[in-house]
């Protein structure tokens, strides 16, 4: 039988921090802060993959350097 690969559709706080090498209280100020969005499962806090891959792309945005207009 092969192995079959499940792409999970929502992280816990622990795995989105573990996919950017944070602390998990370092994500946890990031969802507070709203920089990184989240969704609410009853009492349980979620983070959708695609939203990690957008903070990450913020901060690429951030640190490219300024081109100058001709």
């Amino acid at each position: 039988m092969a192995a079959t690969s499940i792409t999970a559709a929502l992280l816990t706080i622990e795995e989105a921090a573990e996919r950017l090498r944070i602390g998990r209280t370092k994500m946890y100020s990031l969802v507070s802060s709203g920089a990184i969005e989240s969704v609410t499962i009853g009492r349980l806090r979620r983070v959708p993959p695609e939203c990690v891959d957008a903070y990450v792309a913020v901060l690429r945005a951030s640190n490219q350097p300024e081109t100058a207009a001709a």
